[in-house]
């Protein structure tokens, strides 16, 4: 959480949390749990206590830093660091935190490989780029590093990794398949060598679409959350019963009359067409609510939606209450979720025009608090 001069109240239910994880489960049993970016904004340590008390014994998380938060803790078991040792003081760290780093440099080998103490044994996360273009060393990398690893047997691969760029289009499911016949070639040369080693490929989508490419490990992430990586296609139906584990909602400040012909917000861009009433919210886009929402986005008070008028201004956004009887001011207004007609965090995304990935990342910064 960095923002804490607001009203707003972000409402983790750990529960819708728990049952999301317990779906998944069901068709992966090896999911680790991918909780970066401070659980893509639920709460890094209260999720991951949370999924340990139900069966996790793995987790993906961004950075070192986020990995010592869990280890230090009290998070047992494998903890991998996604973006890996990126200086010595991550290298260090990893050494002596028994935390797995992604390793896709040789400048990475290196790093860990001077920090291991005599007779020290350091697990690392192998990780390959097969069509994502990101991170990652590429198929053709795969002697060269052989023999690097070789040379340096303090290091020990326990996970070769990859990502899929497509898996959540079945449109484009020729590359995917292209990825995953890739990534078995890689991971098939590197157990040649250490045959313990395991594979991870699979993200939610693939979690849910592609079983053909669960390998050893599978690393769910958006789909924890509550959100449905095939919405709007014609796999949708593979995501039901994810429900959304986050409410955000912020205060009423004033209820007032907009009489016909009267504009409201900076730039006058919405005139009432009527007599309305209006309802001030103490959310903007220093609260991480996005000014994109202007004139197109929604809120639900009482328990019905109600559209945002003119523009989202920096602490404060009005919306139409005219048809909402009772409204007063301390009332809750739900930027995401809550009761009645919620907003789930595909539709804030599509209303922002982004992703629901940033809307719980952004939304979840806000003063947070987690029940069951």
């Amino acid at each position: 959480m960095s923002i804490a001069y607001n009203k707003i109240a972000v409402r983790v239910r750990l529960g819708a949390l728990r049952r999301n994880f317990e779906i998944l489960r069901r068709m992966a049993p090896a999911a680790m749990p991918v909780i970066k970016s401070d659980a893509y904004g639920h709460g890094l340590l209260p999720v991951a206590r949370t999924l340990e008390a139900a069966g996790a014994d793995a987790f993906a998380a961004g950075t070192v830093g986020e990995c010592a938060q869990l280890r230090d803790g009290g998070i047992p078991g494998r903890i991998v660091a996604l973006l890996g040792a990126t200086d010595a003081a991550d290298a260090e760290c990893c050494v002596a935190r028994s935390i797995v780093p992604a390793v896709y440099s040789a400048d990475q080998l290196e790093l860990l490989a001077g920090r291991a103490a005599p007779g020290q044994q350091v697990d690392i996360a192998l990780k390959f780029d097969t069509g994502m273009a990101r991170l990652g060393f590429t198929e053709a990398d795969l002697p060269a590093l052989l023999d690097r690893l070789h040379a340096r047997p303090m290091l020990r691969p326990v996970l070769v990794m990859s990502h899929l760029a497509v898996s959540d289009d079945p449109s484009r499911s020729d590359f995917t398949r292209q990825q995953g016949e890739a990534f078995g070639r890689i991971l098939a040369g590197v157990r040649a060598e250490w045959p313990a080693v395991h594979g991870s490929l699979a993200n939610s989508a693939a979690l849910l679409a592609h079983p053909e490419l669960h390998f050893d490990v599978q690393r769910p992430g958006i789909a924890l959350y509550g959100a449905n990586p095939l919405r709007g296609t014609a796999q949708e139906h593979l995501g039901d019963g994810l429900q959304p584990a986050m409410d955000v909602a912020a205060p009423i400040l004033q209820v007032h009359p907009l009489p016909a012909g009267r504009s409201i917000s900076y730039g006058r861009t919405f005139t009432a067409p009527r007599d309305m009433t209006v309802a001030i919210v103490a959310t903007g886009y220093a609260d991480a609510y996005s000014r994109g929402l202007s004139g197109k986005g929604a809120m639900t008070v009482h328990g019905r939606r109600v559209p945002i008028l003119g523009r989202v201004c920096m602490q404060m956004t009005a919306v139409d209450v005219t048809d909402v009887p009772g409204v007063t001011a301390g009332d809750d207004a739900y930027l995401l979720g809550g009761p009645g007609e919620a907003l789930t965090p595909d539709e804030l995304a599509d209303l922002w025009g982004t992703i629901s990935y940033e809307v719980l990342c952004l939304l979840g910064m806000n003063p947070r608090t987690h029940r069951e």
